[in-house]
């Protein structure tokens, strides 16, 4: 039996990079998979989003390994969209037992206000992951079998690196160390029900939030499809998404049956250095 045979798994910002390498391995390891993802361009940010096509490129994928998908389009922002989304991915594969709080946006366009931008961060990275657990556990709750909640933040969660006293970039510095309080809190809250809850902090992870023209432009002269030195200890630019999602499998798994309230870095040294 695999290791999370008979679990569902709820993603957001399932359609590609992070999001879609958790959904593939939690497939592989016997979970089904509830898929989501706002799938429509942001006027806020500052590279591509995600597209239809990129959900179902995924959802292919977690059924060609094995799990069974149900897949929605629904912006994190949007609580009654999101709580419709949810209930009917649990009506569909019968219950939850994993969140994977990680839909999320990254460089902020220059064709917003900073005072915008602010806003348009914390919506997603901060109020879209109190929605999303909101919209998961009571059903976790209600169902008596225990669980995990893991919530995507960042190594400038844990350091407040990055910020530079504007919108721009301090909504998404704010952002990350505010889901790091809300980890905490729910841990307290969900731990009587055998639920546990933890964030993870990865640095800079190639995927198209850091892959992207913008990102590219901020360094001088960068190496070809690379953004140079990030900040980490280890000699390393960028994380693969499968980095993170070897860590997040191991905070779901019964491995971790006892670790709740943590914030674990996955960052190569980052908040070391």
């Amino acid at each position: 039996m695999s290791a999370h045979t008979g679990k569902v798994a709820l993603i957001t910002g399932a359609a590609r990079g992070q999001g879609r390498s958790h959904a593939w391995r939690l497939a592989e390891q016997g979970a089904d998979v509830v898929a989501i993802d706002v799938c429509a361009p942001h006027p806020g940010v500052a590279y591509p989003m995600a597209s239809p096509d990129d959900l179902e490129e995924t959802a292919a994928g977690i059924r060609a390994r094995g799990g069974r998908v149900s897949a929605h389009v629904a912006d994190v922002r949007d609580a009654p969209a999101l709580d419709e989304a949810v209930a009917a991915g649990i009506d569909e594969l019968g219950g939850i037992d994993i969140v994977l709080a990680n839909a999320g946006i990254g460089m902020a366009s220059p064709d917003v206000s900073a005072a915008q931008a602010f806003r348009d961060q914390l919506d997603v990275n901060t109020v879209g992951v109190w929605n999303t657990v909101q919209a998961a556990a009571p059903t976790m709750i209600e169902q008596g079998r225990g669980g995990a909640v893991v919530v995507t933040s960042s190594s400038m969660g844990l350091t407040g690196r990055g910020g530079d006293g504007t919108g721009q970039s301090d909504g998404y510095v704010a952002s990350k160390p505010a889901v790091v309080g809300l980890v905490r809190a729910w841990a307290h809250w969900l731990a009587p029900h055998s639920i546990r809850v933890n964030s993870v902090h990865p640095s800079g992870v190639a995927t198209t939030m850091v892959l992207n023209d913008a990102v590219a432009a901020l360094f001088t002269d960068p190496p070809a499809g690379e953004v140079p030195d990030v900040g980490n200890l280890l000699p390393v630019g960028l994380l693969a998404p499968e980095d993170i999602t070897a860590a997040v499998d191991w905070l779901v798994s019964d491995g971790a049956r006892y670790v709740t309230g943590v914030a674990l870095p996955v960052d190569a040294g980052f908040t070391a250095r």
